[in-house]
């Protein structure tokens, strides 16, 4: 989404509606995947929300036409003992978290400088007096560093030795369990397509992408996006602000073998 569809006003552009009929009278499906909550991308597709296939918490829960087709939550343990090791982190990085639940994300910090960073992605979002009391199915603990991303993942070392910690953002961080990635929420929705990679164009911008980005053959990095992404990507797109997804996707269908697209 940001980075990669979204304009540069963080808007899905205009240009795309017309372009969502056409991919569905071609029997062409669509899956906005994104670390943002289910609720804001059904949010950002209030016609389309039960026809579109939603990858939502970086593949931590896939819906089809308002079915869940697969979630991954965290164990308790695992999501109290991340929460205990953020607080001894917070007293030298300033931070703030964010439980990602499946009814609803959560926040403890009420401050306008993060809870206005976490109401951008998070449509669905309850304020609460501590988050270890949370009851909810937690998919996903994210971490928004007000330094630098990248950094505070590095100081989570210990927690990647058991789970997945992915910077998903210049200051956004994504505890999650293994496995879990929107690659391995594309594999499964292809299967159940019946579609094969040869077959599945991919966009991206920053590293949450990369494993996605390896299960399409038409994997695109948009102009801008993370070094590690362009090196990942077969292709390139034109950047966000001048409709890249949208430029590329009309040239792959107006392309004789779009499998062969350069």
């Amino acid at each position: 989404m940001d980075g990669t569809l979204l304009d540069a006003d963080g808007r899905v552009p205009d240009a795309l509606w017309p372009l969502l009929e056409e991919l569905r009278a071609r029997d062409i499906h669509f899956a906005p995947a994104s670390g943002r909550q289910l609720a804001t991308l059904q949010e950002a597709f209030p016609d389309h929300r039960d026809e579109l296939v939603f990858i939502a918490e970086n593949g931590g829960y896939v819906v089809r036409a308002g079915e869940e087709v697969s979630s991954v939550a965290m164990d308790r343990d695992v999501v109290d003992a991340v929460l205990a090791r953020l607080a001894d982190l917070a007293a030298s990085e300033d931070l703030g978290v964010v439980l990602c639940g499946k009814a609803s994300a959560y926040i403890e910090r009420t401050d306008a400088a993060f809870a206005d960073e976490a109401a951008k992605y998070y449509a669905r979002l309850s304020h609460v007096s501590a988050l270890a009391e949370v009851d909810d199915q937690i998919l996903k603990v994210a971490v928004y560093a007000f330094s630098d991303g990248e950094r505070v993942a590095g100081a989570l070392a210990d927690v990647r030795e058991t789970h997945q910690v992915v910077v998903s953002g210049a200051h956004w961080v994504d505890v999650m369990n293994p496995g879990v990635n929107k690659g391995v929420a594309l594999t499964a929705l292809q299967r159940a397509l019946g579609v094969g990679p040869e077959n599945t164009a991919a966009f991206g911008d920053y590293l949450n992408d990369l494993e996605m980005l390896d299960a399409a053959h038409l994997s695109f990095a948009m102009a801008g996006a993370h070094p590690d992404v362009v090196d990942r990507a077969r292709f390139r797109a034109p950047s966000h602000t001048e409709e890249g997804v949208i430029t590329i996707i009309r040239g792959l269908l107006e392309a004789k073998d779009p499998a062969s697209f350069a």
